[in-house]
């Protein structure tokens, strides 16, 4: 019999460690490879840690609501398969040296293991109850109040609120006269009383330190141009309805744009890179993070992997519904890491453009900004005339220490030519 530790996964870049939710295996229960053994949350996304291998659940080596940083043992499982290379037992120093400086040192390292305090069980609680990560995002989206989550009845071990116990409470509430309709716009974070402080929640702790991380790794510069998408607009118009009535989803500018930005990258393969030290690391896929606000005003990148090698009409999809499910809190670990490029739309919140901050370890970010008419001079072989135009204006923010400003304003020109070259007689 061999043992087997069951890990804590890595789930993406700035994360670092979870909190143990539930365990859905108990000591002495029999484990099939690829099973779910325990339930964890981060700030971001909740989760399941499955077994690689099969076998019996000997330990729990750790208790619901503790905090385990990424890469520390969970527990331990009894197998009878051969353990995975990186888990193969190695030759334990159990003698005691011979010399009488080496026994001293032997003996206070392992007095010091043995005496050594263990970790504190971190709870994350609302109140008295515990409430997941997705729960409590479903909560502030939905405008629940702290009274209301507290007194929904839960079906969960230890009457743990699920999320098809909110979702059933949120749906018989808004069958109620006068409920309050619940809302799917973009907030802001609660205001704090007047002269009041509020201590930064934990994923607003990470959002800033990966920023502040970000300029001092970076040599940010950037580069902008305004973009006539007319004919790409009008193109949209004419094929929305059709496309919402055959594929069942909306079809917007931010999928469009992200397509053709996996295209250019293709020709621009520096920029879909990272800088580790004096190694430059080329990325064999295109994946495309997409910047998506939260209900409570923070901010998550989940990614679009192999990007340039879907359709539209695949890009679409992908894109709605990872935004979907950022906003609902059940975006899986698999679906925030492996970025290698990033998009923001700011032009959601009639931003003409911005200076976005480089997702590390990333080498650039390109911000949409908001389409807008304007009065712009329309060549033609007849002569110039002004006209009323659709524009917008892209800005590209990106590592100065390896892109130069050639590279970093060529990209977003061959950009620019793509969207403005669009084939409106095109069918999706």
């Amino acid at each position: 019999m061999a043992e087997y530790k069951l890990l804590l996964p890595a789930m993406g870049e700035s994360v670092d460690e979870a909190t143990v939710t539930q365990w859905l295996k108990n000591e002495g229960d029999i484990i099939e490879a690829d099973d779910a053994v325990v339930e964890i949350a981060t700030d971001k996304v909740d989760s399941e840690v499955p077994s690689e291998i099969s076998g019996k659940l000997l330990k729990k080596l750790v208790e619901e609501n503790q905090v385990v940083l990424v890469g520390e043992p969970l527990a331990i499982i009894e197998t009878e398969e051969e353990l995975p290379e990186a888990q193969e037992p190695e030759e334990s120093p159990s003698e005691i040296p011979e010399s009488t400086e080496d026994k001293a040192d032997f003996l206070e390292s392992k007095a010091k293991e043995i005496l050594a305090p263990p970790k504190p069980i971190l709870p994350t609680t609302s109140g008295d109850t515990y409430f997941s990560p997705l729960v409590k995002s479903i909560a502030k989206e939905e405008g629940l109040t702290e009274a209301e989550l507290q007194q929904i009845p839960g079906t969960g071990k230890n009457e743990r609120v699920t999320k098809k116990d909110i979702l059933h409470y949120l749906q018989s509430r808004s069958s109620q006269p006068n409920a309050n309709s619940a809302s799917a716009q973009i907030t802001t974070s609660p205001k704090p009383e007047s002269g009041g402080t509020r201590a930064l929640s934990r994923m607003e702790q990470l959002i800033a330190d990966h920023m502040h991380k970000s300029l001092q790794t970076s040599a940010h510069v950037q580069s902008f141009i305004e973009v006539d998408v007319t004919e790409l607009w009008d193109w949209r118009e004419g094929i929305k309805q059709s496309f919402f009535q055959r594929e069942g989803e909306k079809i917007t500018f931010t999928p469009i744009f992200m397509m053709l930005t996996a295209q250019v990258l293709r020709d621009f393969p520096l920029l879909n890179s990272s800088l580790e030290g004096n190694q430059i690391i080329h990325k064999r896929n295109i994946n495309l993070g997409m910047a998506t606000a939260l209900s409570d005003g923070n901010l998550i990148v989940p990614v679009v992997k192999n990007a340039d090698q879907l359709s539209l009409v695949g890009f679409t999809k992908r894109v709605n519904d990872l935004a979907k499910r950022a906003r609902e809190g059940t975006l899986l670990p698999d679906d925030v890491q492996d970025g290698t490029y990033t998009v923001t739309n700011v032009g959601m919140f009639d931003s003409l453009m911005g200076t976005p901050i480089i997702n590390q370890p990333q080498l650039g970010i390109l911000a949409l900004g908001a389409i807008r008419k304007v009065p712009a001079v329309v060549e033609t072989e007849k002569g110039d005339f002004v006209g009323i135009r659709r524009k917008m204006i892209l800005s590209h923010s990106y590592d100065h220490r390896i892109i130069n400003g050639a590279m970093g304003g060529l990209f977003i020109k061959a950009l620019k030519q793509r969207i403005e070259n669009w084939d409106s007689s095109q069918q999706l």
